[in-house]
């Protein structure tokens, strides 16, 4: 790699990220940590960078102590861990500070895991950014050996997508012209996503956008990665799981729907297939709390990690979209995120915080509302579960069970800007 063209890039890339406009997300990183980001690619990961870049600066640091690098620049293909030290080496001749790492999309770089353990050890700070949800594995846990904080990043919350739209909540805002905003910007939010780009680009556009984003995810970070042959196996397996974004999905079951389908897979394919989804963020699966230890893993319900992904394989989207950003959203704020089936089923159990939640469009038919209560109150006889929500699209009120207990029917445009759920 050449070192005129490395130091080129660290003045350009300081200069760059100097101007960069903002929308403060929640998320705040430690100062005296370092951290490793992962997500979804377009959620916002560089821009946590620049953010925090933004804060230390604030702060009292330097702006030349920020050495960012944008590893998916093309000027850098090729670029191998070796040249990670010469990115170092290059900075000292420029600059007299210890810099502070801002690494984006590292993993385009193999073996940038001994580097990052390496800076550590030195008493280097770094904030790395990566799209690959291997980063998260064991194998990438005992290399780093504990010295970094691994921090999920998700495409906007709705409250952090009202920010982005120049929208601001008083206490009261239910009860002022707001709300008609709010719930107009829910809809898009609801079937376009969170992802920050998507807000810029115009309505008719979007579709296209996140089509070619799923696009470079499917053919450069899952297809190519892996070394995939069957193509068409792998796009019908994820079609697949989209369409059953609600029901739990064996193995075997999806195995059995893209071999139906014309495209003969086995099982253990599928497997694979599915961690590729996983490890590429895509998608994330929760277990059934209720199961057997041995089926948990095996017998998951799948979501995908923005709505505006999901929506491009849906044809009849509303219910399916409601749940998803439902999932998302606790996904997000919460570790022990499960659903139950036993007979009855809650789509999310928080078995830590004593919470059940059902994602239901309308509770207007009342086979509908039967089979949602039915599954609470099977959950709070069983468990002691005292919590209970239904998340509807824009029905609200108070439910009360056969038992006495009570259930909060809350629509998703208000439960979606809450700070998390009640305590047990």
């Amino acid at each position: 790699m050449d070192k005129t063209l490395i130091k080129q890039l660290i003045l350009e890339y300081q200069q760059f990220s100097s101007g960069v406009r903002l929308v403060p997300r929640a998320l705040r990183l430690a100062d005296n940590l370092s951290y490793v980001l992962v997500g979804l690619r377009r959620c916002g990961k560089s821009y946590m960078l620049y953010q925090k870049m933004g804060e230390l600066i604030a702060s009292g640091h330097s702006p030349e102590e920020m050495l960012f690098f944008n590893f998916e620049d093309e000027r850098l293909g090729g670029m191998t861990l070796n040249d990670l030290s010469l990115i170092l080496n290059c900075y000292e001749e420029i600059y007299p500070h210890k810099p502070i790492f801002f690494l984006d999309e590292v993993q385009n770089v193999d073996g940038w895991e001994h580097f990052a353990r390496r800076i550590s050890d030195q008493g280097y700070t770094a904030y790395i950014t990566g799209s690959n949800a291997k980063m998260l594995s064991r194998e990438i846990a005992g290399v780093l050996g504990g010295r970094y904080m691994v921090q999920e990043v998700w495409p906007y919350s709705f409250a952090e997508f009202l920010e982005a739209e120049g929208v601001t909540l008083t206490e009261n805002w239910q009860l002022s012209p707001t709300r008609s905003e709010v719930i107009r910007l829910y809809s898009s939010y609801l079937h376009h996503g969170g992802l920050p780009e998507v807000q810029k680009i115009e309505p008719r556009l979007r579709r296209s956008w996140l089509e070619n984003l799923y696009n470079k995810i499917f053919f450069g970070d899952i297809l190519m990665r892996y070394s995939v042959r069957n193509t068409m196996g792998l796009k019908l397996l994820v079609r697949k799981m989209a369409e059953s974004v609600k029901q739990p999905s064996s193995y075997t079951r999806l195995a059995g729907i893209v071999s139906s389908a014309g495209s003969k897979t086995r099982v253990e394919t599928v497997m694979d297939y599915v961690s590729y989804a996983e490890e590429s963020c895509i998608i994330f699966g929760i277990e059934n709390y209720a199961a057997k230890i041995v089926e948990r893993s095996s017998n998951r319900k799948y979501y995908f990690a923005d709505n505006g992904i999901l929506s491009l394989f849906l044809f009849d989207p509303d219910t399916s979209l409601l749940e998803n950003i439902v999932a998302i959203r606790l996904h997000s704020l919460y570790d022990d995120l499960t659903y139950y089936h036993n007979g009855t089923e809650v789509d999310f159990y928080l078995w830590e915080h004593g919470i059940a939640v059902q994602a239901c469009w309308s509770l207007s038919d009342p086979d509908t509302l039967k089979r949602e209560t039915d599954g609470l109150l099977a959950i709070s006889e069983r468990f002691g579960v005292k919590n209970l929500i239904i998340v509807t699209n824009d029905e609200s009120g108070t439910l009360t069970l056969s038992n006495g207990l009570s259930v909060r029917v809350v629509p998703a445009y208000q439960w979606l800007l809450e700070d998390g759920l009640p305590p047990a």
